[in-house]
C-alpha cells in the first residue's frame, strides 16, 4: 500500500514505517501549532519556545496515534490475524493487516481498541494536567497536557464515526454482521455511511474556505476526499473477494504461449516478443524451467544504447514468493499477495515448472463479467 514508506522501528514485533508523505504533514502541524494555536493561550513565550513546545506536541500527537494503531494491532494478534505494518502517512496511521477478520467477534474487538486506547491516554494526560496544575508547575507544561488530552480525544472521537474506513465503520459493520449474517450487505451499509460522513466533510470545508477558515477548510476536504474514496474501495474489494471466493487461479490464470530465455538480447525481446505481441510481463524460463520474469520497469532502466549487448540473463527478476504462486492458490488468498507486495501480475508454476501468469487486470475483468452477467 505504501511503497515509499521507510522501515522507523520495531515494536512488539510490529514494524512501524513512515510514509514520506507524513513529513508534509507534521510539518504543517508544527507551524499551525507555533503560529496559531500556541500564541494565543501562551502570548508571553518566546518565539524560540514556541517552536519547542510545537514540536514536542506534534511528536506526543503521533506517539498518541501510533499507541492508537498498536492497540488495534496487539488485539489482532490475539485473535491470530497477522499485522504486516503500522504506517504512519499524511492522513494518520494505518495498521494493515495481512488477512480480513472472520468472525464479527474479532472485528468488533480489534477496531473498539483504538478508540479506548486514545480515550485512556486522553483521561492519562488530563490527570497529569491537573496534577502539575495543582502543584503550579510551568504554563507550558500545562497547556501541552491539555493539548495532548484534546487530540487524544479528537483521535477517538473522529474515529468512531460508523461509517468506512474508520473504527467506527468497521465496529458498526460487526454488529450488523453478528445480527444479520450478511458480511456484504453489513459492508455495504458502513461504506455508505462513510461516504456520507465524507461528503459532509467536503461540503462544510469548501464552506469554511469561501468564509473564514481558508487552509483549515482546504484540509477538511482533502480529508473527506479520502474517506470517500477509500470508503467506496472497501466495499468494492469485499464485493470482489466475495465473487472470487470459491475459485482458485486455475480458473483464472492465462497460460504462456510467448517465453524468453537468457540469451536473449533485450533489443530481441522488445521487438520479438513484447512489441510484436502487446506484452509487457514476459516470463523467463530455461526449457519448461521457470527462472524469472522481465517487465517493462525492467527494462525502462536500461540505456537504449545498451539494449543490443544487455542480455535478459543480466537483468530479469528470479522467480520468488514475492511473485510467484501455486496454481490451486485461491484467488482471495492471491488479492492479499497482490496487495502485500504490490505486484500486480504473478507467475504460476507447479514443481518448479512454468504453467502461466495470472495478473489483477484477470481477477477485475472476471468480476465485471461476472457482475454484468448475475445481477443483485
Amino acid at each position: 500500500m505504501f511503497k515509499n514508506a521507510f522501515n522507523l522501528i520495531e515494536v512488539f514485533g510490529f514494524k512501524i514505517r513512515v510514509d514520506p508523505s507524513w513529513f508534509l504533514i507534521a510539518a504543517l502541524m508544527v507551524w499551525s501549532l507555533t503560529t496559531a494555536y500556541f500564541p494565543t493561550i501562551l502570548p508571553e513565550q518566546s518565539n524560540l519556545d514556541l517552536v519547542a513546545i510545537s514540536i514536542i506536541a506534534t511528536i506526543g500527537a503521533f506517539v498518541s496515534l501510533l499507541i492508537h494503531e498498536l492497540s488495534h494491532s496487539l488485539v489482532a494478534r490475539i485473535y491470530n490475524i497477522k499485522v504486516t505494518n503500522i504506517t504512519l502517512f499524511i492522513f494518520g496511521g494505518v495498521a494493515e493487516l495481512e488477512e480480513d477478520v472472520t468472525t464479527p467477534a474479532a472485528e468488533f474487538w480489534v477496531s473498539i481498541a483504538g478508540p479506548v486506547s486514545s480515550f485512556i491516554l486522553a483521561v492519562l494526560f488530563y490527570t497529569i494536567g491537573h496534577i502539575n496544575a495543582a502543584l503550579n508547575a510551568s504554563a507550558p507544561l500545562i497547556e501541552l497536557l491539555s493539548y495532548l488530552t484534546l487530540i487524544n480525544v479528537i483521535i477517538a472521537v473522529f474515529n468512531l464515526v460508523p461509517g468506512f474506513p474508520l473504527d467506527g465503520g468497521r465496529i458498526l459493520r460487526s454488529v450488523l454482521w453478528k445480527l444479520s449474517g450478511n458480511y456484504v450487505g453489513a459492508t455495504y451499509v458502513a461504506s455508505l455511511g462513510g461516504q456520507v460522513f465524507a461528503v459532509f466533510l467536503m461540503l462544510t470545508g469548501m464552506l469554511a474556505v469561501f468564509t473564514s477558515a481558508g487552509a483549515g477548510g482546504l484540509w477538511q476536504v482533502l480529508i473527506g476526499f479520502f474517506i470517500f474514496m477509500a470508503s467506496r474501495s472497501s466495499y468494492a474489494q469485499v464485493l470482489m473477494r466475495e465473487a472470487l471466493k470459491e475459485k482458485t487461479i486455475s480458473n483464472l490464470m492465462t497460460q504462456v504461449i510467448h517465453k524468453a530465455v537468457v540469451s536473449d538480447t533485450i533489443d530481441d525481446l522488445v521487438n520479438n516478443i513484447m512489441l510484436k505481441y502487446g506484452i509487457s510481463f514476459v516470463p523467463v524460463t530455461d526449457g519448461d524451467m521457470l527462472l524469472g520474469y522481465i517487465d517493462k520497469d525492467v527494462i525502462h532502466k536500461i540505456d537504449a544504447a545498451n539494449r543490443n549487448t544487455t542480455t535478459v540473463g543480466d537483468v530479469f527478476v528470479a522467480s520468488a514468493p514475492q511473485n510467484t504462486v501455486a496454481i490451486d492458490l485461491s484467488l482471495p488468498a492471491l488479492l492479499n499477495i497482490m496487495s502485500k507486495e504490490n505486484q500486480r501480475k504473478m507467475l504460476v508454476s507447479e514443481n518448479g515448472m512454468l504453467l502461466g501468469v495470472i495478473t489483477l487486470a484477470d481477477l477485475m475483468g472476471y468480476v465485471s463479467l461476472r457482475s454484468n452477467l448475475m445481477p443483485s
